[in-house]
């Protein structure tokens, strides 16, 4: 069913001109860099309150779920549309880890924190639009816009087998995959124990001194300690990097659409890390963050 004619699905010449557009993005995430643009680009521990702020678990998952559900849409009309009668298995493969990695991140993910912050409409969107692009761009190449036989996954790359690239690319994208819910439970659980810590202090008042309604844990930060975060403050955005990168190594490092995806998100995610780190530093002091970096061990 075609939405959108040459849109949605899109036409080869709309993807192609997409696709191209698309490798510009980190020049607009050079923005964010500025302190100005950064004062309004804040989200989660560093968001200011807005009565038009969007409830932080609506908004996650309203924002996240646009890549994953553009790129089924075109794996499942773009192929009928340009003659093909099927896509070959490793497109497949590729389309369900792509939506493997939205599934926990933009329903499971939202659904077990124990709370989310709420997300400006300007960041909501932003977001949006990123997925929606993104998953149009790799939806394209996977849907019969890329590679379309096995002859085509064979000859990506002259100097090895497609089989030894693509089991290199699943090892470090589930490696990463693996990694990144790790790290994100680890952020999780700072939460969990400041309720569980709360509940119980509540449980220890008399009748007499416990509120009336209850209002859920107040804020809580602390410094985590486990994993990766022992070297660096954000080693879930790390693992996510090292996911996708596998990912990349998969379609063949002359995919452009997973390069951009790579690219991008390195460049939208890097200043949140940086920036991440001097809110650290001012709300623990330089003593409690010492030996850490904000993203990369020993480096950045």
């Amino acid at each position: 069913m075609v939405l959108v004619q040459n849109c949605m699905p899109p036409s080869r010449e709309n993807w192609e001109f997409m696709v191209w557009i698309w490798q510009f993005f980190p020049l607009i995430t050079i923005a964010q860099w500025i302190p100005a643009v950064n004062r309004i680009y804040q989200m989660g521990k560093t968001s200011s309150d807005s009565r038009f702020n969007i409830p932080g678990r609506i908004a996650w998952i309203t924002m996240e779920i646009p890549g994953p559900l553009s790129l089924i849409y075109i794996m499942l009309t773009v192929p009928s549309s340009i003659g093909l009668r099927g896509l070959p298995w490793e497109n497949k493969v590729m389309g369900a880890f792509y939506v493997l990695h939205y599934i926990n991140r933009a329903i499971i993910s939202p659904l077990i924190a124990p709370s989310i912050s709420p997300i400006a409409p300007h960041i909501w969107l932003f977001a949006a639009v990123f997925q929606l692009s993104n998953g149009i761009s790799i939806g394209g190449w996977l849907g019969g816009y890329g590679n379309t036989t096995a002859a085509d996954w064979q000859n990506h790359e002259a100097n090895y087998k497609a089989g030894g690239r693509m089991e290199l690319g699943m090892m470090i994208f589930f490696l990463g995959f693996l990694a990144n819910i790790f790290h994100d439970d680890e952020l999780r659980e700072i939460r969990r124990a400041a309720m569980r810590n709360q509940a119980r202090r509540e449980a220890e008042k008399s009748e007499d001194e416990r509120p009336k309604t209850s209002k859920g844990a107040d804020k809580i930060y602390m410094v985590p300690r486990n994993g990766l975060f022992e070297y660096i403050l954000y080693p879930h955005y790390l693992c996510e990097w090292i996911e996708w990168t596998g990912y990349w190594i998969m379609a063949g490092l002359g995919c452009v659409p997973a390069r951009n995806f790579v690219i991008n998100e390195i460049a939208t995610m890097l200043p949140r890390a940086v920036q991440g780190k001097q809110w650290y530093v001012q709300r623990f002091g330089e003593e409690k963050i010492a030996g850490r970096k904000a993203v990369i061990p020993g480096v950045l």
